[in-house]
């Protein structure tokens, strides 16, 4: 490590030698001509040797003081570049970028929007986890996760950026609607053989009604299959096996291609919400700043 007195002196030094004149020096470093011929007149003494043959009429570097200045100059040339490069460090997207999703919702959504991100920035290293549990980001190192139905009640230690809420609709396959008839209001759902998400824990995710005040209220059905994967319950449902209550993201390439249909439009509801949640630590990163905002254009939650 290089004392930090070896560096007193040399930028006076060398805007000495450029300018030809300790007040030029001087002028340039917003120092007084004293301060700068004390400056030099330090160094010298500090090395041994004379720099500057100095009259009154010119400043003129000895032999040793120009062999010196070549080096004086090259060294602070390493340091401005060395500068600019940890600059261009702080202010360009670069590095890993750990990422949490969720399985479907990362797999459909996520992953073409991140897939965008990283094209743009090709110095860019995502790693990137699937899974449905809650994770705790700031123990697992996360830089960004997504959260559906996360809590509003976020930790001071965390950011979040609200970006919707799902459209949950009844849906069904048009070779089961062939086979039984189409449900003309909510207990006609009753009937109808219903296909449900089941957790890992054994429970299943209630059906969501809006009631008469237009609130939503959560109803626990039984279902003629159970699957703990909401892309099965999709290939499930267009298998013909029954109706199900799911995401409109989670099937809109199905819905356009008319393998799925809508029922009971009037019963569509609001879902959960989604969030971006990222630590406030990572928070002033230019790549999790990017990527931020980044996903929260380029997802689309309907």
């Amino acid at each position: 490590m290089i004392p930090s007195e070896r560096l007193k002196g040399i930028e006076a030094f060398v805007s000495a030698a450029d300018a030809g004149s300790f007040t030029a020096a001087g002028g340039r470093l917003n120092l007084t001509n004293s301060a700068v011929s004390k400056s030099i007149a330090r160094l010298e003494a500090r090395l041994g040797s004379r720099l500057f043959d100095r009259t009154t009429r010119r400043l003129a570097l000895t032999d040793a003081g120009a062999a010196f200045y070549e080096t004086c100059v090259r060294v602070l040339g390493e340091l401005a570049e060395a500068e600019a490069v940890l600059a261009a460090q702080r202010s360009e997207i670069v590095g890993r970028l750990k990422i949490d999703v969720p399985v479907a919702f990362g797999r459909m959504q996520v992953m073409p929007a991140l897939l965008a991100f990283a094209e743009r920035h090709r110095g860019v290293r995502p790693v990137v986890t699937f899974t449905d549990r809650v994770v705790d980001i700031v123990e697992e190192s996360i830089d960004v996760a997504i959260r559906i139905g996360a809590s509003t009640a976020w930790a001071d230690n965390l950011g979040h950026r609200y970006l919707g809420h799902e459209r949950i609709i009844f849906c069904a396959a048009p070779s089961y609607l062939a086979r039984r008839e189409s449900p003309a209001s909510a207990e006609a759902l009753a009937d109808l053989d219903r296909i449900l998400y089941g957790r890992a824990d054994g429970s299943t995710i209630a059906w969501r009604f809006t009631d008469a005040a237009g609130a939503i209220e959560q109803r626990k059905m039984d279902g003629r299959i159970v699957l703990g994967s909401a892309e099965a319950q999709v290939g499930a449902v267009k298998a013909g096996f029954g109706i199900a209550q799911l995401a409109t993201w989670l099937i809109k390439d199905e819905l356009a291609r008319g393998e799925l249909i809508e029922i009971l439009p009037e019963l569509a509801t609001v879902g959960l919400p989604l969030h971006l949640v990222w630590p406030r630590s990572r928070q002033l990163s230019p790549k999790v700043d990017a990527l931020i905002e980044a996903l929260t254009t380029g997802l689309a939650i309907a």
